[in-house]
């Protein structure tokens, strides 16, 4: 890591996902668990979740050691948004590839930013 840099957030959109996969908590936690392992990440607890109701999709939020990991779908739209940030160096994730087989994604946009 350069001097003066406090890690990278990593921004995901996962279009055309299967709706019914972004209504339940555990396929997105499932994910979750695949990231966390794959990156070597630290949680400090278990993931917290909000459904929303009908045919309404999620939240998820992970605290990790180092900073977290969130996912907010939409399932209405086939659409998922994840965030994570990470205050420590961590190598390329197969985003696309992981988001179409767990979600059923067929386009994955990931966006990345060093902070500080």
């Amino acid at each position: 890591m350069i001097s003066g840099e406090r890690g990278t957030a990593w921004v995901i959109d996962a279009l055309g996902c299967d709706p019914a996969l972004l209504r339940a908590v555990e396929p997105i936690a499932a994910l979750f668990e695949r990231i966390v392992r794959d990156l070597e990440l630290h949680p400090l607890g278990p993931p917290q979740w909000h459904v929303f109701p009908g045919a309404g999709g999620l939240t998820g939020v992970f605290m990790l050691r180092e900073s977290h990991l969130t996912c907010h779908t939409f399932p209405e739209r086939g659409f998922a948004a994840l965030d994570l940030y990470c205050c420590r160096e961590r190598g390329e994730w197969p985003w696309a590839s992981n988001l179409a087989e767990l979600l059923g994604a067929h386009d994955v946009s990931v966006r990345s930013l060093r902070r500080g």
